[in-house]
């Protein structure tokens, strides 16, 4: 007489819970074993398809791509979804035994992932899995220039400045992309800012050409800027369009500003920049006007210059972090044209700074030369990267 197995209610009970915790990660997929071509219950092409998927579990770490893959048949599609409806795109391999997604699993997510397969035998079914990410315990976020639907001059770069350190540039910067109307050629460049934050800068070969559109997509979401650093946990886009080309050149040693515009000179002015011999002295090199800001208050204890100004200024025209503008500066009337007296900046007359603050935007450059100056303008002081040779520029970048 054959023997009965009798499981008693603690064991059936103890089986029901180990099968709802099995691990979704490799699962079978559902469908009608039979058809024309299957080998029955039994037969290899009439098993179900097993579908593994990686990472699995809950608080995962981010930063991977999702990962599929099928035995024992194929992928015809996968979904991956967080909780708030954002799929992750991916492509099922062409052998249908793999897919992979394009983007990483971020901080924080909730996903399910949902795989359509084929038996080797032609049935059809799906599987389903599900896993969650860990939060993010430190998150770095960006300042970016130039800002969305710009017009800037032919020297803008794209600018980038991280919150908190960036120790995985490679990694960062494989995220960054510049597209452009004409195939401009260009590099990313990594600095230190000169408010301290690590940053990173993309700029063209030579100066843009006028009339080209510039898209960044920075698609960071999900991405580990490494150790003190911490995730990535949005994207970032702007677009800009380059202006006219616009060249402002300043000689210190004939204390002359000229405005070129599509090569041809528009208007010579007047000027007086730094007093020489000391700290005073203006920087040379080329200068990229990052902003126009107007009538401001000016400082020199805010630039280590003691107590020599604290004055209102018109028609301010930043040039660098450091301090250096182009303004109006009629009490230094007399030195127009004939020397350099300032405290390191561009000063010209009252009528001839309200007309030059009308016609330059920001990213045009001046290109400042001079005998007597404290030496060239450094890529991190505003937008100095145009005084690095393009050689040099490349050499910046975490993926040469």
């Amino acid at each position: 007489m054959p023997r009965i197995r009798v499981l008693t209610q603690a064991r059936v009970r103890a089986a029901v819970v180990a099968a709802l915790l099995a691990p979704l990660a490799a699962c079978s997929s559902s469908g009608d074993p039979g058809g024309p071509d299957a080998k029955g219950p039994s037969g290899a092409a009439g098993r179900p398809v097993t579908v593994t998927v990686t990472p699995t579990g809950t608080k995962v770490q981010a930063g991977r791509p999702v990962t599929v893959t099928a035995s024992g048949g194929r992928l015809t599609s996968v979904t991956v979804v967080d909780a708030e409806g954002h799929r992750l795109a991916g492509k099922v391999a062409a052998d249908g035994r793999s897919w992979v997604s394009d983007r990483k699993a971020v901080p924080g997510a909730a996903y399910t992932v949902t795989a359509a397969t084929r038996t080797d035998g032609g049935t059809a079914g799906s599987a389903r899995s599900a896993f969650t990410t860990a939060a993010a315990d430190k998150v770095n976020k960006v300042d970016w220039r130039p800002g969305a639907a710009a017009t800037v001059g032919v020297a803008q770069p794209v600018s980038l400045v991280f919150d908190r350190p960036v120790k995985n540039r490679a990694e960062v910067e494989k995220q960054l992309r510049i597209t452009t109307s004409d195939g401009t050629r260009g590099s990313w460049g990594w600095l230190r800012d000169w408010s301290g934050g690590d940053r990173v800068d993309w700029r063209p070969e030579a100066y843009w050409k006028p009339g080209t559109k510039v898209t960044l997509n920075a698609e960071l979401n999900g991405t580990d800027s490494g150790p003190d650093g911490g995730w990535f946990v949005r994207d970032y886009t702007t677009s800009f369009t380059v202006g006219a080309r616009q060249i402002v050149k300043v000689d210190l040693d004939s204390h002359q500003l000229t405005l070129e515009r599509n090569g041809e000179t528009v208007r010579r002015i007047p000027v007086s920049g730094g007093t020489p011999g000391g700290d005073k002295r203006s920087w040379r090199g080329t200068a990229v006007l990052m902003a126009k800001e107007g009538t401001i208050n000016m400082n020199s204890e805010t630039v280590g210059l003691g107590n020599a100004y604290d004055k209102m200024v018109d028609y301010s025209m930043r040039l660098t972090w450091s301090g250096m503008y182009a303004h109006a500066a009629p009490w230094n009337a007399r030195f127009f044209g004939s020397a350099n007296h300032s405290s390191g900046c561009i000063g010209m007359s009252d009528a001839n700074a309200a007309w030059l603050y009308g016609q330059v935007r920001p990213g045009d450059p001046f290109e400042i030369t001079g005998k007597d100056t404290k030496g060239v303008v450094a890529p991190g002081n505003g937008f100095g990267t145009w005084n690095l040779s393009w050689a040099e520029w490349q050499q910046k970048s975490a993926l040469r």
